[in-house]
């Protein structure tokens, strides 16, 4: 009996989770190694979507990768709209017009809601919260069919332009709106109802997947994760852009950086988001969305079809594109998931020389192993959901 511990096999198991499988979204593969199902090391492996995003954007010209930047976190296209746009006026020297600025501010904050809409929906779901996940998912499509009201599209929008916008609201837009936003608050009402006491739920959540601020900053942590942590960092508000500090909202924060605290400050999210909406909705001023310079801004229709100079204008932007000074910038934004950030440069011809995305899952990602070892192998699923990794935008 003696040498019955030495002669047992004891050496670890190693096992790969995905990249087919449901709980890592199709694109991630964890190569955990186990005792038992305690996990002693993790790694994470993220190439297993090959897009080439930058590269493609550097291909066309830049006007031409508003598609492209649907395709990073396709949860909140519109948010993607925004950063790259903004980054591409601040290397022109322009500013959109007032309402168009607006207009940003509520699709950006609605695009924010369905992003947390999923995210919580499909991380209930992944835990055995079937109904919490069909509540969030009837929110997340009355949000998807206000933005397609506005643009056309549900998922990947191709709304916002250099210097504005595809077009202005459509009629009626406030009193649809005020319809949703009644109904969102009930299926918020009912999901919350459902998950903050539940005593499955929180034996899942709560203490798992918890790290320090400290630690949170040094991975780069920021958005919903970083703000979990108790740190209170919030682009709109650190370096506002748009209309955002003329808007009044708040920071939710968190004490533990756990996947519970997570959970909340996005639950909190959405309320604060459809405050913007609403603000947004009462201080907008009438007027154009798009700039009137037909270098940069593709001139309407009507004046196309019937004047020469604009059509001669249209012609030169459409082969040439836009021609930004030489220069490079550096714009962050607040994405639905941390720092969405654009850096880009230009030689001064109609196609980026640099186009350089800074996504906030990347970050978030490679702090998986901190944020599972000592756990067990069951608590991968809730981490890696409150991480809420998108692959289109961790692609490297």
């Amino acid at each position: 009996m003696a040498d019955l511990t030495e002669s047992l096999h004891s050496e670890h198991m190693v096992l790969n989770m995905g990249p087919s499988h449901p709980a890592t979204h199709g694109t991630v593969e964890f190569k955990v190694t186990l005792d038992g199902e305690t996990i002693v090391d993790l790694e994470v492996e993220i190439g297993y979507l090959h897009r080439g995003f930058e590269k493609s954007c550097e291909k066309g010209t830049w006007e031409q990768a508003f598609p492209y930047t649907d395709r990073l976190n396709y949860c909140s296209a519109i948010i993607n709209n925004v950063a790259y746009a903004m980054a591409v006026e601040k290397l022109l020297g322009v500013e959109s017009t007032e309402r168009c600025q607006y207009i940003r501010v509520i699709t950006s904050e609605l695009s924010r809601m369905a992003d947390h809409y999923t995210n919580i929906g499909a991380g209930a779901l992944e835990l055995g919260g079937y109904s919490a996940f069909l509540y969030f998912v009837e929110a997340r499509e009355l949000v998807w069919d206000l933005l397609e009201k506005v643009c056309g599209a549900r998922l990947t929008s191709n709304y916002v332009r250099i210097g504005g916008l595809k077009n202005d609201l459509p009629p009626n837009f406030e009193q649809d709106l005020q319809e949703v936003f009644k109904e969102c608050r009930k299926l918020y009402h009912d999901v919350d109802t459902l998950l903050r006491k539940n005593r499955i739920f929180l034996d899942r959540m709560r203490d798992i997947g918890g790290i320090s601020t400290e630690e949170a900053i040094a991975y780069g942590f920021t958005g919903p994760c970083l703000r979990a942590c108790g740190m209170e960092y919030d682009v709109r508000k650190a370096q506002p852009y748009l209309v955002y500090d003329r808007l009044d909202f708040e920071i939710p924060t968190g004490t533990t950086g756990d996947n519970f605290d997570r959970y909340l400050v996005r639950m909190e999210e959405i309320n604060q988001s459809m405050r913007l909406v609403e603000q947004c909705l009462k201080e907008m001023p009438e007027g154009p969305v798009n700039i009137d310079d037909p270098l940069i801004r593709q001139a309407s229709k009507d004046k196309v079809y019937s004047k020469m100079e604009e059509l001669i204008d249209l012609f030169i932007l459409v082969s040439e594109g836009v021609k930004p000074p030489k220069g490079e910038v550096y714009l962050p934004t607040e994405g639905a998931n941390g720092e969405l950030g654009f850096y880009l440069v230009s030689d001064g011809t109609g196609k980026p020389l640099k186009c350089r995305v800074r996504p906030p899952c990347f970050a978030l990602t490679q702090a998986m192993p901190r944020l599972c070892k000592g756990s067990l192998l069951a608590d991968i699923i809730p981490t890696f959901d409150q991480i809420n990794l998108i692959g289109g935008e961790c692609d490297r």
